[in-house]
C-alpha cells in the first residue's frame, strides 16, 4: 500500500497586529485539518502578526505578545496534527523571522529565515537578524525542508536542505502581488525543483495590508516542474494536499489546478480586495467619493461597489458653473447602473464667498490656476465634512499619470483616505473600465453589465475647472505621457534612451521635470493599491527636494 502524507494548506488573510484573531483563525484551520485526518496543517509566513509589520515588529512589547500568542496556540493544538505557523522569535538582542512547528502542546521546532529581502517593498535587513540555514524537520514519515519565503529564491538554501535529507520543500510566504509576479514565482520555484529533484509546495498569504495586497495563488510542483496544484488568487482557501511515497520518492498527488486569470482581471481583483481589506481592517463599513462624470471617479465608484456593495457607496456630485450637463448625466448614469446613492452639493455660492473674501488681496491680478484650484479644494472640504459627519471613508480618485506629474490639487481632489487606482496609468484606466463592463465575477458585489457608459470612456478627459478645459491643454496626450512615464518610472531610462525611442526631447524633459517637482504632493497623497514594479511609496523612494535633472 502506498504511503501517504496529508497536508492542510491554509491560504488565509491575517490582520497586522490582531494577534488573538490571527491565532484564532489558525486554530480554526488546524481544527479543519485535524477533522480531515491531515498529518500537518500549514499557515503562511508571519501569520500570527500579519505581514508586513514594518517597524511595529521592533517594539519589545509586541514581540513578547506575539511569542506568547504562539505558545498559547501550541497549547490549544496539543491533541492533533502539528501546526506550522510564522511569527517572530527573539534570542538575546537578535530578532528573527521564524517559522514554528507546534506539536504536543509546545514549540517542537523553529526555522529561522536566512535570506532577508532588502529590495522591492521589503526592508527586512533593517528589522531582522539572518538565521542559519535550518536543516529539515521530520513530521511522521516525511523529512520536510522549510525555506522561508525569500530563502526559496536562493539556490544555496534549497541545496543545503536537499543535501541534509529533505524529501519535500515547503515554502511559507508573505509575497505581495504585482503584475507578472506569479510567472516570476513559478520561474524561481521551478529552478529549485530542477536543482534539487524535490517536490515543492508554495503557500502564500492573501489579503490587503495598506498599499500591498497578497494574492495567495499557492501552488505545488513535482520534480521536473510539473504543476500538481494551483489554488485561486485573492481568495481565502483551506485545501487538502496529498503526498505519495513512490519508488522515486515523495510526489504531490494531482490536485485541483484553478485557471490563472489574465493581467486585467488580476489587477482589478487586487484593487477590490485591497480596498475591501483596507476599509474592513480599519473599521470602516462605508465610503463616499466625488463622482464627477469622468472616467477615474467612475472606476473608483465601481471598484468600491464591487468591494463593499453599492448600498455602502455614497456618490456626491459637486457641480460649479463649469460643470457640463453631460458630466451631470454621466455621473448619474454610473450611480444608477451600480445602484449607489447619489447626492448633489453645489459649490458655486461657496466659490463666490471665497473669491469675495480674497478679492482685496487678489486685486490687480489675473485669474489663473489659483481660482481653478479653489474649486477643487472646496470640493475636498465638502467631501471631508460629509465623511466626518456620517462616518464613511472618503476615497480619492487620481490615476498614476496624474500622481506622476502632479496634475492633482493638494487638499482638493487629493483629499481622502485611500485610492484604489493610484498605481494605474490613465491608459490602463480606460482598458480596465472596458474590461469591467464586459466581465463579472462572483467576488464582485456590484451588478454585472455595462456600468460605465462608453461615452464616459471615450470622451476627452477634463477637470472642468474652467470653460472648455481639456487635460491635453496642460499635458501630452495620455498615450504619449504614459509611454514616457513608464520608461522614466518603471524602466528608469535616461532622457537620451527615451528620445532615441522616438519621443520629442522637449516633451520628455518636461515630463521628467514634472515628475520630480511633484514628489512633495505624492508624499502627502493617500495610500493606494500596489499593482506595478514601481508604485509610488515603498517601491520608488525619491527625495522631495531634488535639483538634479537628466540632460544627457
Amino acid at each position: 500500500m502506498t504511503e501517504i502524507f496529508r497536508i492542510t494548506l491554509a491560504q488565509l488573510n491575517p490582520t497586522v497586529g490582531a494577534l488573538k484573531a490571527n491565532a484564532d483563525k489558525a486554530f480554526a484551520a488546524w481544527e479543519t485539518g485535524r477533522d480531515a485526518g491531515s498529518d500537518f496543517v500549514a499557515m503562511p509566513e508571519m501569520f500570527v502578526t500579519g505581514y508586513q509589520t514594518q517597524d511595529l515588529i521592533r517594539r519589545p512589547a509586541f514581540q513578547r505578545d506575539a511569542m506568547l500568542a504562539i505558545e498559547e496556540l501550541a497549547a490549544r493544538c496539543a491533541d492533533g496534527p502539528p501546526l506550522g505557523i510564522g511569527g517572530p522569535w527573539v534570542e538575546g538582542a537578535a530578532l528573527y523571522n521564524a517559522y514554528f512547528i507546534l506539536q504536543d502542546g509546545k514549540i517542537a521546532a523553529r526555522m529561522l529565515k536566512h535570506e532577508l529581502p532588502n529590495d522591492d517593498v521589503f526592508d527586512e535587513v533593517r528589522l531582522f537578524t539572518p538565521g542559519p540555514i535550518s536543516g529539515p524537520i521530520r513530521i511522521g514519515p516525511l523529512r520536510l525542508g522549510i525555506p522561508v519565503c525569500e530563502d526559496a529564491w536562493h539556490p544555496d538554501v534549497a541545496e543545503t536542505l536537499a543535501e541534509t535529507g529533505a524529501e519535500v520543500l515547503f515554502v511559507p510566504n508573505g509575497s505581495p502581488y504585482r503584475r507578472g509576479k506569479r510567472d516570476l514565482r513559478l520561474n524561481v520555484t521551478v529552478a529549485r525543483v530542477v536543482e534539487t529533484g524535490l517536490p515543492l509546495i508554495y503557500l502564500n498569504t492573501v489579503g490587503g495590508q495598506d498599499d500591498q495586497v497578497f494574492d495567495g495563488a499557492s501552488f505545488a510542483l513535482n520534480p521536473g516542474g510539473a504543476l500538481a496544484m494551483q489554488l485561486p488568487a485573492f481568495e481565502e482557501v483551506i485545501s487538502e494536499l496529498t503526498l505519495e511515497n513512490t519508488d522515486e520518492g515523495w510526489r504531490v498527488a494531482q490536485g485541483e489546478t484553478v485557471p490563472v486569470a489574465d493581467a486585467w482581471e488580476q489587477d482589478y481583483h487586487a484593487m477590490v480586495l485591497s480596498l475591501r481589506d483596507y476599509l474592513g481592517k480599519s473599521g470602516f463599513k462605508r465610503v463616499l467619493l466625488g463622482l464627477s462624470g469622468g472616467i477615474d471617479s467612475a472606476l473608483v465608484a465601481t471598484v468600491a461597489a464591487d468591494a463593499i456593495g453599492p448600498e455602502n457607496v455614497h456618490c456626491i456630485m459637486l457641480p460649479s458653473e463649469f460643470t457640463s450637463q453631460g458630466s451631470l448625466d454621466d455621473a448619474a448614469s454610473v450611480a444608477r447602473a451600480l445602484g449607489c446613492k447619489l447626492d448633489t452639493v453645489h459649490i458655486e455660492e461657496a466659490r463666490k464667498a471665497v473669491g469675495g473674501a480674497l478679492a482685496h488681496l487678489f486685486e490687480g491680478t489675473q485669474p489663473d490656476v489659483t481660482e481653478e484650484n479653489i474649486q477643487s479644494r472646496l470640493r475636498g472640504l465638502m467631501l471631508m465634512a460629509l465623511s466626518n459627519k456620517f462616518g464613511g471613508m472618503l476615497l480619492t480618485t487620481g490615476n498614476k499619470s496624474e500622481m506622476a506629474v502632479g496634475y492633482a490639487t493638494i487638499y482638493g481632489d487629493m483629499s481622502g483616505g485611500y485610492n484604489p487606482i493610484k498605481d494605474l496609468y490613465k491608459t490602463r484606466v480606460f482598458e480596465t473600465c472596458r474590461w469591467r463592463n464586459a466581465n463579472h465575477r462572483p467576488w464582485m458585489m456590484a451588478p454585472a453589465g455595462e456600468v460605465i457608459a462608453p461615452r464616459i470612456i471615450d470622451k476627452p478627459p477634463s477637470a472642468e475647472l474652467r470653460a472648455d478645459q481639456k487635460d491635453e491643454d496642460s499635458l501630452p496626450p495620455y498615450p504619449v505621457l504614459d509611454a514616457i512615464l513608464e520608461r522614466l518610472v518603471e524602466n528608469q531610462e535616461s532622457i537620451a534612451e527615451i528620445v532615441d525611442a522616438g519621443f520629442d526631447r522637449a516633451t520628455v524633459e518636461r515630463v521628467e521635470h514634472l515628475l520630480y517637482i511633484s514628489e512633495w504632493k505624492r508624499f502627502q497623497s493617500a495610500p493606494g493599491t500596489r499593482l506595478s514594479t514601481m508604485a509610488f511609496w515603498l517601491d520608488r523612494r525619491y527625495p522631495i527636494v531634488n535639483r538634479w535633472r537628466d540632460r544627457g
